[in-house]
């Protein structure tokens, strides 16, 4: 897979359909010209500066980071129940397969809606069932989606009366896949939370040193910048290790 096609698709997880590449990054170096002003301002040396601006530069990869997980965490959670709404609207309701999955899906959870807009407009247009399950797919980039939209396509093109069935054993196998992460992840919540001290303590000593005696002088001093580089450096070590650590296995997209 290419890098253009990979981060495509790692905006697209995030809800960033509308952002392009050239303006992330665009983002990214105006806050690392405020970062390196701030630092010069707060330690007057040119070396602190930079680190506080590559520090502030992250923040846009740190925020796209949380969108995705928010967006996946509520692909995870409602794909179960939508699974089962989808079987049966499709069992007793009588529905057809592509009505009951874009009735289903424009009544899902808000970060999902705008891919079942277009998937809806792409079936009134082309009544292709195929195309608008591969605009699904495109625009939600989610191992569950594709296993669901996969699942309803052979069942529209092939047919077969095992359908029922088939949803039922994929909502409960999803269902328990996340009973598990939300498990694995109320565990971590103390440590999440610790995790914030690896950069809350050192900016608040680091600032407190500003005001004792000559706080200021030694900082602006050659050593003293140093330093300041160096525990910059080692808190985003620490910051990155400790995400590294605590970040969940993901499901891989079998038919993405």
């Amino acid at each position: 897979m290419s890098l253009s096609v990979r981060v495509g698709r790692w905006m697209t997880q995030a809800g960033l359909v509308g952002v392009s590449v050239g303006e992330f990054v665009a983002v990214s170096l105006v806050l690392l010209v405020a970062g390196v002003g701030a630092g010069w301002a707060l330690f007057g040396g040119v070396l602190p500066g930079l680190g506080v601006g590559l520090f502030a530069a992250s923040a846009p990869l740190a925020s796209y980071r949380v969108r995705r997980g928010a967006r996946m965490a509520a692909a995870s959670e409602a794909w179960p129940h939508m699974i089962e709404e989808i079987r049966v609207m499709t069992g007793a309701a009588g529905r057809s397969i592509p009505q009951a999955l874009l009735e289903v899906g424009l009544r899902g959870p808000e970060e999902l809606r705008p891919a079942f807009v277009a998937a809806q407009r792409e079936w009134l247009l082309s009544t292709d069932f195929g195309r608008c399950v591969g605009v699904l797919k495109e625009l939600l980039a989610d191992p569950t989606a594709d296993a669901t939209c996969e699942t309803l396509l052979v069942a529209h093109d092939i047919g077969g009366s095992d359908l029922d069935g088939r949803l039922a054993e994929l909502a409960e196998d999803r269902r328990a896949d996340t009973l598990g992460r939300k498990d694995a992840r109320s565990k971590q919540a103390g440590v999440r939370f610790a995790r914030w001290f690896v950069v809350v303590v050192p900016l608040g000593m680091a600032l407190a040193g500003l005001s004792l005696g000559d706080g200021r002088v030694a900082y602006q001093s050659g050593a003293g910048q140093v330093l300041v580089v160096i525990g910059i450096g080692l808190m985003a070590a620490c910051w990155v290790w400790s995400g590294r650590m605590l970040r969940l296995p993901e499901a891989r997209r079998v038919f993405g």
